[in-house]
């Protein structure tokens, strides 16, 4: 059979029907078709694929391992081609499930508070949020939209800013009563700082020098995380200074558990903050359409 010649959604569904429903004849029933026709036809897949999928019998049908895994990855492909027809026929009504990845602190502090309102204003959207700082694959991890804090990097993706922060050091009341408050950047060699402990596209400490340009400082930092709360957790726990983006330590900074220090060597560096997704406007589905026009709406940085 030509390779053209092969419906793949359709073999895919009846053997879905034949695995939920325990054998040929039943599912036969279901689809208003012969046991003998669906049997040729999950026997044509077999041959296709080169591998067994159902052991028979006269009792019982079992799947194989490989047919498991089939059967898995075939509902998966079968919701997906639903939402999609039911997300074609929809108009302009956001619906289905919206895959969303966030940088960790933006989505604590900012994402996760706000959520209710767009689910609230969107009751046919689903939501799938996935929290980390490390940079993804929008494709590989199938994301309607991700949110990157920082400079973006060069991409077919298209990009809505949604606000900015500049970066800020702080320490707890309790690290500087034991620790003292550094007043230079020298005085940095006596304390315990925090970095990230995954490649950054910018240096993480940087200050003023004497002639008022910008400069990293060189020295070691004690301590390193995989994420901007992990860093503010530590910070408020009393382990050492922290450097981050101001709007993730802002209502610490507000109720007095973190203190800014070397204010007046802070360049004031910029971190944009991005919503990034695939696609250009006028070809979104729905729901990616509205939580990104949302999002801008709603995002005070």
């Amino acid at each position: 059979m030509a390779r053209t010649e092969i419906n793949r959604s359709g073999e895919m569904e009846v053997f879905a029907r034949v695995v939920e429903r325990g054998g040929f004849s039943a599912a036969a029933r279901d689809l208003r078709m012969t046991p003998s026709a669906v049997s040729k036809l999950v026997g044509r897949l077999e041959t296709r694929l080169g591998a067994r999928l159902v052991n028979r019998s006269t009792r019982k049908l079992q799947l194989t391992p490989e047919g498991a895994a089939f059967y898995d990855r075939s509902v998966r492909v079968l919701a997906d081609i639903g939402e999609a027809e039911r997300e074609a026929s929809s108009g302009e009504t956001p619906r289905g499930r919206l895959r969303v990845n966030a940088n960790i602190g933006f989505g604590l502090h900012f994402l996760s508070p706000m959520l209710p309102r767009f689910l609230a204003e969107h009751p046919e959207v689903q939501l799938d949020l996935a929290l980390t700082d490390h940079v993804i694959d929008l494709l590989d991890e199938r994301a309607d939209v991700a949110i990157r804090v920082g400079r973006l990097q060069s991409s077919q993706l298209m990009a809505r800013k949604l606000g900015e922060s500049r970066k800020v050091v702080v320490a707890s009341p309790d690290y500087l009563a034991r620790h003292g408050t550094p007043r230079t950047v020298a005085d940095l060699a006596d304390h315990q700082l925090m970095g990230f402990c995954f490649q950054r596209s910018v240096q993480d400490w940087l200050f003023l020098d004497e002639r008022g340009e910008t400069a990293p400082y060189l020295g070691a930092t004690r301590i390193l995380v995989s994420d901007g709360e992990t860093m503010r957790r530590l910070t408020l726990d009393g382990v050492g200074l922290g450097r981050q983006g101001r709007f993730h330590v802002e209502h610490d900074i507000a109720a007095g558990r973190l203190v800014p220090v070397l204010e007046a060597f802070n360049p004031h560096d910029i971190e944009e903050i991005h919503a990034v997704y695939v696609g250009q406007g006028g070809h979104l589905p729905a729901r990616v359409r509205a939580f990104i026009d949302w999002l801008a709406r709603e995002t005070k940085l």
